[in-house]
């Protein structure tokens, strides 16, 4: 890492705009190295780049959701093919917690502290399931993936607020929902190395949705706005449905931040 780099700004554009699978990751640990040893400065160094010109890797293949194949667990594909998705997300996820630290700037100096963290952990988790995946034959890029989650980072570019609601308190907080079962599923089928592997993630993923939760209600209070009622009303003027069809993991879910009146409303979302 060049010296200029120990801007966290810097650092930031590096993992963002470079496209490499390898230089994000080494690029990311260092950055978490240099925090725990306080040689990184978060100085703003001016306007971020646009979100439209993050770079990707070439592989995997992007597919729209609805175009993603199917696939059983109860197969070795299958497996192959679910924690390939799930490294992708995981891959994305780092992205998503880079950009999210540098493109909303003026912030106290914890916003970026926590997004840092985040970074850091998600991309301990796709180095995890990479080396999974690496384990049963196939590496990252050789499945297709959806590209359904940085639309919504470039669709809330100019707006933190709606940032926080959609990414971590929407899209991940799926996550606190849907892996149980998941883990459930594997230590029923005798794979505990895969469930250990996704308990760890859903372990961070709490946290990580909890610091979703304390920032979004911070810029609430910031604009005076009620975050509960303006929690509930930006996510349905963007999704269709409620999360995970509105069967919810409530116990997570508190832990992640999340009010009963916002989970109640959840749950009735399909019926309004």
């Amino acid at each position: 890492m060049k010296a200029d780099s120990e801007n966290i700004f810097v650092v930031a554009e590096n993992c963002l705009y470079s496209g490499d699978v390898e230089a994000i990751l080494a690029c990311t640990q260092q950055a978490g190295i240099f925090f725990k040893s306080n040689g990184l400065n978060f100085e703003d160094n001016g306007s971020p780049r646009s979100v439209k010109e993050a770079q990707f890797p070439e592989r995997p293949l992007l597919l729209p959701p609805k175009e993603m194949p199917k696939r059983s667990l109860n197969t070795v594909l299958g497996v192959q093919a679910f924690f390939h998705a799930i490294a992708h997300i995981e891959f994305i996820a780092i992205y998503l917690a880079w950009d999210l630290l540098y493109r909303f700037r003026g912030l106290p100096l914890e916003f970026y502290h926590d997004w840092l963290s985040v970074a850091v952990e998600e991309a301990e988790h796709f180095s995890m399931i990479r080396e999974h995946l690496l384990a049963m034959g196939v590496d990252y890029g050789d499945y297709p993936a959806h590209n359904g989650l940085w639309t919504v980072a470039e669709d809330t570019a100019d707006d933190l607020l709606m940032r926080l609601a959609f990414v971590p308190r929407y899209l991940e907080a799926r996550g606190l929902d849907v892996t149980p079962p998941m883990i459930e599923k594997f230590n029923h089928l005798g794979d505990y190395k895969s469930a250990a592997i996704l308990q760890r993630i859903l372990d961070d993923e709490v946290r990580h949705v909890k610091l979703g939760s304390y920032w979004f209600k911070y810029v609430c209070s910031e604009r005076g706005l009620n975050d509960e009622e303006s929690y509930l009303k930006f996510i349905r003027q963007r999704f269709k449905g409620a999360p995970t069809g509105g069967v919810l993991n409530k116990e997570l879910r508190y832990k992640a931040g999340f009010s009963p009146f916002e989970l109640e409303g959840l749950e009735h979302w399909e019926s309004d």
